[in-house]
């Protein structure tokens, strides 16, 4: 387990001592499997590994819905290096090539999980340690696994995630670095009466006092006369957001004048879109505003930016810190945190809710987290029954059909679905089967 801040270099700690042990194999099948929660993640691995494999002879594939379908074919008939990985592309090879898959995985010597905390909660984590399970099942010795995070708050339950069946074998790896100076800002706005949509309502006045102009009008001057002429990200919260602020900082640049330096990023838009802003920002020539959701907030390598926004209250300590790590990173230089709060018109009539402000409230409490250096740990995930169903459709896709004993040694047990017993696996195989579920 190696705990580094953003661009302290884990993916050269990882990945030079794999390629050294792995570089004279002959064995056929990948020899390191990189599983990555963003596509972006993998397409910036890929130009930081590629150069250097290329020079010791080991290929390197990438492997998602946008890779080359051509380099998945020819890895397919001839496996072998490093596969850099999506979860949902590892399951769709065991559902649909189950023996590829046992060719290409089985024999992987190291398993690397980058950005770690984003699998510690939540469905997607119970469905990639699942499917690490599944990997380890089809392997005639286990993989090393190396986890690889900027933020996690609670050591031991990602050391627990990452070896469920030995904890204490896990080596912690935690770099320790100098805070650089934080510069921090909360400006508050407020919409104007009976706002039904505080995204697209789009009045035609550009006056302060005009009573259609939305706050979102108001942070988008803020952001036009405080980011020109740097690197920056601004972090929307939704695609709706996201696409409603790029569209205004567009307008404001063109009745300026001026070239427009404010692009959109989010899961929606086009890889060639998506790709070409995060080498128009990594490269540095351009000065260029990223607005996003968090589809640049984990590792992708987009060098350091002046300054990170954020529209709306953070909502959580890990996103927040993940974000904060992309500024700053120049000895000498602070970090920059401007937190944009939208609250809604109050008058009398107004909910005790609406007057206590409640993003306000949760923007301070945060920041004074954030001072406390405090990392929220991974809490239960709701959705543990309804991710092992689809484990099990899964497991029953991949083989053709399994008795109840060896898919409940398979799936349960020690990992994702310990809270599982016998009783309760009987029982949902049970549902399952009945007539109530078809």
């Amino acid at each position: 387990m190696i705990a580094a801040a953003t661009a302290a270099g884990k993916t050269e700690a990882a990945f030079l001592p794999i390629l050294t042990l792995t570089a004279d194999r002959k064995a056929a099948g990948f020899s390191a499997i990189y599983v990555s929660p963003l596509k972006a993640l993998i397409n910036d691995q890929f130009r930081r590994l590629d150069e250097l494999c290329e020079a010791m002879e080991i290929p390197v594939v990438k492997w998602h819905g946008d890779a080359s379908q051509a380099e998945k074919r020819k890895a397919i008939a001839k496996p072998s290096g490093i596969a850099l990985i999506t979860p949902e592309s590892i399951e769709a090879m065991l559902t649909r090539r189950p023996g590829d898959a046992v060719r290409l995985f089985g024999s992987a010597e190291f398993i690397v999980v980058d950005e770690l905390h984003a699998f510690l909660q939540g469905p997607r984590g119970l469905h990639v340690a699942s499917l690490l399970k599944r990997i380890d099942a089809m392997a005639r010795k286990p993989a090393r696994r190396v986890g690889l995070s900027a933020t996690i708050g609670d050591m031991s339950q990602a050391m627990g995630w990452l070896r469920p069946t030995d904890p204490s074998n896990v080596d912690l790896l935690v770099a320790k670095a100098d805070s650089p100076e934080l510069r921090l800002q909360i400006r508050g706005y407020v919409e104007p009466p009976d706002l039904d949509d505080p995204d697209h309502a789009e009045g035609a006045s550009q006056d302060a006092q005009a009573p259609k102009r939305i706050a979102l009008d108001a942070i988008c001057d803020h952001l036009f006369e405080n980011l020109r002429g740097t690197n920056n990200l601004v972090f929307g919260g939704s695609r709706r957001t996201v696409e409603s602020a790029a569209d205004r900082l567009r307008r404001r640049c063109e009745k300026a004048g001026v070239p427009n330096e404010f692009y959109p990023h989010h899961g929606s838009l086009s890889k060639v879109l998506r790709e070409d802003l995060e080498i128009r920002l990594k490269d540095g020539g351009l000065p260029t505003t990223a607005v996003c959701t968090s589809t640049l907030e984990l590792g992708v390598d987009i060098g350091s930016v002046k300054s990170v926004a954020q529209i709306g209250a953070p909502r959580s300590l890990s996103s927040l810190r993940q974000r904060l790590g992309r500024t700053g990173r120049r000895r000498g230089t602070p970090s920059i945190l401007r937190v944009y709060v939208r609250e809604p018109y109050v008058d009398t009539k107004s909910g005790l809710l609406d007057q206590l402000r409640p993003n306000t409230i949760r923007s301070v409490a945060v920041v004074r987290l954030l001072l406390a250096e405090f990392v929220e740990p991974a809490g239960p995930s709701a959705e543990t029954a309804s991710t092992l169903i689809h484990q099990i459709l899964s497991v029953i896709t991949e083989r053709g059909g399994i008795r109840p004993k060896p898919l409940f040694d398979l799936l349960c047990g020690p990992g994702p679905f310990n809270s599982i017993d016998t009783a309760g696996f009987a029982q949902l195989l049970r549902h399952l089967g009945s007539s109530e579920a078809r």
